[in-house]
């Protein structure tokens, strides 16, 4: 289960998910940009960005994925669901993948 521990680069009293969340306002952002920002594991980014995607929903916000995609043949997951990088491409079979970016979007 994911701590809730306070962020030593951002203000004192914002959390690892505050900051995730105010980092997904403003500009598109990787799993490994979120972890740099917040310093935890990159491992972890995917638990807080599940809770953080509920949370959006609940402020009338919605968590915008850009699919990550094959660098050697171009095919883009588009219908995957994970918040994490996919191992390998099922067209080609390469391994080389760009990171999914994410941001945050206000619902009108």
């Amino acid at each position: 289960m994911p701590r809730t521990r306070r962020v030593a680069g951002a203000a004192r009293s914002a959390t690892v998910r505050e900051s995730i969340h105010q980092a997904l306002l403003d500009a598109p952002v990787t799993a490994r940009d979120l972890s740099k920002l917040a310093s935890i594991p990159e491992h972890e980014v995917a638990d807080h960005l599940a809770h953080v995607e509920r949370s959006l929903r609940a402020r009338g916000e919605r968590l915008i994925v850009e699919p990550p995609a094959c660098l050697d043949c171009g095919f883009a997951f588009t219908r995957r669901h994970r918040f994490t990088r996919p191992g390998g491409c099922p067209s080609c079979r390469g391994r080389r993948i760009s990171l999914p970016r994410f941001r945050a979007e206000r619902q009108p």
